[in-house]
This record gives structure tokens, sequence and C-alpha cells, in this order.
């Protein structure tokens, strides 16, 4: 059983262009600030970026990991506040961790972070997990 304050493992994700492809197939999501460069800068982005989804994904990954499975995970919200930028030819993280902020009726709540390059981007991140 956790306990409050409980600093939970962090966890790196690694995010490239063909990871951003495979997640575009799979989706349906083919908008092209997720795979064009040129268009991307065009509509003012500084590059590629990872798809929202897929951001919250790779965190619900985490999340259900930590509990021990989907089944598990009561709620999960976040707020999108900055994107994860994916260079051509580069690896970029999406570094996860959380804390434990409260305990309520054989539920831990989360406080995630989500990080990219030391950037946040996702804000009020949180999660409701069964033990």
């Amino acid at each position: 059983m956790s306990e409050v304050g409980e600093v939970l493992a962090e966890r790196v994700f690694w995010i490239d262009r063909e990871m951003l492809k495979r997640y575009a197939d799979a989706s349906g999501d083919q908008n092209p600030i997720h795979q064009d460069e040129a268009f991307a800068k065009s509509v003012g982005l500084p590059d590629v970026i990872a798809h929202g989804m897929l951001t919250m994904a790779l965190v619900g990954k985490y999340v259900s990991d930590w509990g021990g499975g989907s089944r598990t995970v009561k709620e999960f919200s976040a707020r999108f506040v900055k994107p994860v930028i994916v260079p051509s030819g580069e690896k970029v993280d999406l570094t996860v961790s959380a804390t434990v902020s409260e305990l309520v009726e054989g539920c831990a709540r989360l406080t995630i972070s989500a990080t990219s390059k030391g950037v946040k981007v996702l804000g009020m991140a949180k999660a409701l997990v069964a033990f």
C-alpha cells in the first residue's frame, strides 16, 4: 500500500518520427503537423509535434503499469500545455513521474508530472488508482 507523499519511480518513454507514423496509421490521425516538418513550421510550430493523445496514452500506460493494469485506473485527466517536439532523426524523451497526493477509499490519488526536454507538456495531470 502506498502512503501520501510517496514519489513513484520515474519512467522515460522515447518518441521518434517512426513512432509518430505508427501512431498516425493506427489512430487514423494523419494531421501533417505530426509528420511533415515543412507543414508544421508553416503553421507556426517549431517542428513536427507528437499527437496529444499519444502523449496521454504513454502517461496512461505509466499510471496503469503502476496500478497493476488498466482496470485499476478509476480517473485520469490532464491538460495539454506544450507539445512534445520531435525533430527528424532524434528520439525525444517523455519523462513521467508521480506523487501520491491522497489516499481515499481504497484508492491512491496521483499528481503526475510529464515533461519533454525538461519542459512541462501536461498540466493538472492526475489519476485515481485503486489498490
